[in-house]
């Protein structure tokens, strides 16, 4: 793949950044910490989250809250979701020049659909228009610390989040556990054919921070500042 600052055509291109991770891995706050600092340090930073198209949100969230969503659905929306968001917030940032960070990519969608038994290579071809990262940080952290992480929040696991759609048990925390063991299986063999970069996501916030930037410096080597655009232009 181009080199985050080698040109395509003539024109510029940014560099594609994601994270990925079980619920509660701390993939969410640690993106965000690295979106401010690459700022402050005078990068041109573009930020995106799954599953937050204006196109699709109302529906899916409607699909939900109503237990419509089939594991097929389910899926097609989730990846309308995704091509409305890379047509029209992530490839023109990356032709911008930009650091795109994504908190979730199409390797979400390898996992969830394939844990929801959807066929892989379908699930692979609806998301075959989207580019690889230059970066995948995939933030491993055992099962059992993601449950107690959504304990201790104000966030309620909700019944997709558990897996109960599937039926795997009759309450929601062993759901929970079985079917987030099974996304884990998931990004694990991900991690290995796709090269993630792996985190071990169980120590201090601070100092995972400082390992994800320390990992991700040699991609931005002679990468643009703002600073730098601006002397160009």
């Amino acid at each position: 793949m181009a080199s985050s600052v080698e040109a395509a055509n003539g024109i510029r291109t940014g560099c594609l950044v994601v994270f990925e991770g079980l619920d509660g891995s701390g993939k969410s706050t640690q993106a965000q910490l690295l979106r401010k600092w690459l700022s402050a340090q005078g990068y041109r930073v573009f930020f995106t989250e799954w599953n937050s198209s204006e196109l699709v949100a109302s529906i899916i969230r409607r699909g939900k809250k109503q237990g419509l969503l089939t594991p097929t659905t389910f899926s097609l929306l989730h990846a309308t979701d995704f091509a409305d968001r890379y047509e029209r917030h992530i490839l023109p940032p990356l032709r911008a020049g930009y650091v795109v960070i994504c908190d979730r990519y199409v390797y979400t969608a390898y996992c969830r659909d394939a844990a929801r038994g959807c066929d892989p290579g379908w699930v692979r071809s609806l998301y075959s228009f989207a580019q690889p990262p230059d970066l995948t940080f995939y933030f491993r952290v055992p099962v059992e610390v993601t449950y107690q992480r959504k304990r201790l929040s104000r966030d309620k696991i909700s019944y997709y989040e558990a897996g109960m759609d599937l039926r795997l048990a009759d309450d929601v925390s062993s759901s929970y556990r079985r079917f987030q063991g099974m996304l884990k299986r998931e990004y694990d063999r991900l991690s290995r054919t796709e090269g993630f970069e792996v985190i071990e996501a169980v120590g201090n916030i601070e100092a995972l921070q400082r390992e994800v930037r320390r990992r991700l410096a040699p991609r931005l080597e002679d990468f643009p500042k703002e600073e730098s655009l601006l002397h160009d232009s």
